[in-house]
């Protein structure tokens, strides 16, 4: 088992949502969280002073899968959630050791 750790940029989340979709990845959990990496956040003026905004808004896809879905699953994130543009986010990859459906007590890829 597998699980996939996106980071993209808010409005891309509808996109990333149905692609994951259309290869049969039913399942995810999805945060708001802000972080920012090489573009640095940027600078705004409000009421005539101008400040820095450090952390910018994004959304972190989080899911659990199966090992024959994990390169289908990556591409349909990569794919609906390039911009092209700096700060499209990153997509990280990691063992899961176990997994156990709490209602029914399954283990392994049947609890997924």
């Amino acid at each position: 088992m597998k699980r996939i750790e996106a980071i993209i940029k808010p409005f891309k989340l509808e996109e990333v949502k149905d692609a994951l979709a259309e290869v049969g990845i039913e399942g995810m959990t999805v945060v708001e969280v802000k972080g920012f990496g090489r573009q640095k956040g940027h600078t705004e003026i409000y009421r005539g002073s101008e400040y820095t905004v450090d952390f910018l808004p994004k959304i972190k896809i989080e899911l659990v899968l199966t090992d024959d879905k994990l390169d289908a699953a990556v591409a349909a994130i990569v794919k609906s959630a390039k911009t092209g543009k700096i700060g499209d986010g990153k997509v990280f990859v990691s063992n899961v050791e176990q997994a156990i459906r709490i209602r029914t007590e399954e283990q392994g890829d049947r609890a997924i």
